[in-house]
């Protein structure tokens, strides 16, 4: 990458050389915004294979125990709970009908949803395995990116990103997508991985940082990329497991100088190499 995702600026420092699994990953992070991210990293093909044959048996190993299609559903209904419970304050209107789920894996977070809020429920994800796991729960379904993938003039009432946004290729460019699929009166829900959480909590950067995940996102660098892709945050949580900070937004008017403070910049990069 040549200039930044969320604010184009191209001045970047390197923070770390590997992943925790320990692949040769440089994560750099823009000196502007605070914004990190793998670099080079991977094209969307190569990332294909890898989610395809790679990812499940590497992050198995790595925690120790099984990870897959058939394991994942229990730890997503616990997941599916405690996300609802934070929306269902919003979700005040019958008006509502509509729903799509960006990366929704195997169906278990959409079908709970679909239920609870008495949603018609569209999945749409790259992997063929998951999005034909999801198809049992009744839920349209739909095997590729959000961002190719031609949905007419179909909008949603309400958009769920859940444990997916730091695996995109292209935060800025599926961030606006959605503010164009999600109705006037819609509800954008979205979670992140916090990297300070994250590095603080291992006391290494590098551990970190996984290469699964282009982006790795901080409190600041997430409100910018809503606040400057048209979403107006209506309240934000720290999560049970207290890694993951999740966002409830509605639709607003677009503001491209929403970008993190210089003052928060240089905290986080002196905060890094501190714990460097």
């Amino acid at each position: 990458m040549t200039s930044c995702n969320l604010c184009s600026s191209a001045e970047f420092v390197i923070l770390a050389h590997r992943d925790r699994y320990g692949y040769p990953a440089q994560a750099h992070a823009c000196r502007h915004c605070g914004l990190v991210f793998l670099n080079p990293r991977m094209t969307a093909e190569a990332y294909g294979r890898f989610y395809d044959g790679i990812y499940r048996p590497l992050v198995s190993a790595f925690h120790g125990r099984l990870i897959d299609v058939r394991t994942i559903p229990g730890e997503q209904r616990d997941y599916a709970i405690e996300r609802a419970e934070f929306i269902r304050p919003f979700i005040t209107t019958a008006s509502r009908k509509t729903m799509l789920d960006i990366g929704g894996s195997t169906g278990v977070v959409a079908a709970h949803f679909a239920k609870e809020f008495g949603l018609r429920g569209t999945l749409i994800d790259p992997a063929p395995l998951e999005v034909e796991q999801a198809q049992r729960f009744g839920l349209d379904t739909i095997t590729g990116l959000v961002e190719q993938h031609d949905f007419g003039t179909q909008r949603f009432d309400v958009v769920i990103i859940c444990q997916t946004v730091d695996h995109l290729l292209d935060v800025a460019g599926t961030l606006a997508r959605v503010r164009q699929l999600l109705s006037g009166t819609g509800l954008l829900f979205i979670d992140i991985v916090d990297f300070r959480a994250a590095y603080l909590r291992n006391r290494s950067v590098e551990d970190a940082v996984k290469i699964d995940h282009p982006y790795y996102l901080t409190e600041p660098t997430m409100v910018a990329y809503l606040r400057s892709s048209g979403f107006e945050v209506m309240r934000s949580a720290y999560a049970a497991d207290h890694l993951h900070v999740s966002y409830i937004c509605r639709p607003g008017a677009a503001d491209v100088d929403a970008m993190p403070s210089a003052a928060s910049v240089d905290e986080l990069l002196r905060e890094v190499r501190f714990v460097q």
